[in-house]
């Protein structure tokens, strides 16, 4: 069972903190932010086509 807890039996505040630069930051929120945008038009593009498949089958003749 201490394999599973290995990680609990240290205190939280024990691992130093973490040194990330200021060009690594941005680096990382730019493509946070680019990850962001795709999953925007990847949705968008995804409501476009349900939108364009519900016209057309509501103009099929029954």
């Amino acid at each position: 069972m201490s394999i599973l807890t290995h990680g609990f039996d240290r205190p939280f505040g024990a691992e130093r903190p973490a040194r990330i630069s200021e060009a690594r930051k941005a680096r990382l929120e730019r493509i946070a932010l680019q990850a962001l945008g795709l999953l925007s038009m990847g949705s968008v593009l995804t409501a476009l086509i349900a939108l364009r498949t519900a016209i057309h089958i509501w103009h099929l003749p029954a």
